[in-house]
């Protein structure tokens, strides 16, 4: 499923604080790092049964009011941590809501157990001939 980045974004609410890490006295003074929270329960961008298979399985992720929090401080700008935050979160999306294709059950062919049988008659034959019986 692909997500409007701007359609989410207006669903998501962001948090700035000062973080640590790269930056120098910039990170002493500048808020970059941020706090990215999505309410599944509130979105208008997924049905009733899409809410349900992502409440399933985000419920790790989930805090305790019930929101996804993707926290990211990796750059020294907050535009540019908002950016990957919300990157994250479609990528998070996006794997919950993949439904891996149904694996269909097949046989064995008739060639295919002739030859695997055909192979073990000559590695038996070869193994039989290397045995030192002495018949009288």
């Amino acid at each position: 499923m692909n997500f409007n980045k701007a359609e989410l974004q207006k669903e998501t609410s962001n948090k700035a604080s000062r973080s640590g890490g790269k930056g120098g006295q910039n990170v002493n003074k500048v808020s970059s790092k941020v706090e990215l929270l999505f309410s599944v329960d509130n979105s208008a961008l997924f049905t009733d049964d899409e809410k349900a298979v992502l409440n399933d399985k985000l419920q790790n992720r989930l805090n305790k009011d019930g929101l996804v929090q993707i926290i990211c401080d990796e750059e020294r700008s907050q535009y540019l941590n908002k950016e990957k935050a919300i990157e994250r979160l479609i990528v998070l999306l996006t794997k919950a809501l993949h439904k891996p294709k149904a694996r269909k059950p097949t046989k064995v062919s008739k060639a295919a157990k002739a030859a695997r049988l055909e192979s073990k008659k000559i590695n038996s034959a070869k193994k039989e001939s290397r045995s030192k019986r002495f018949e009288e």
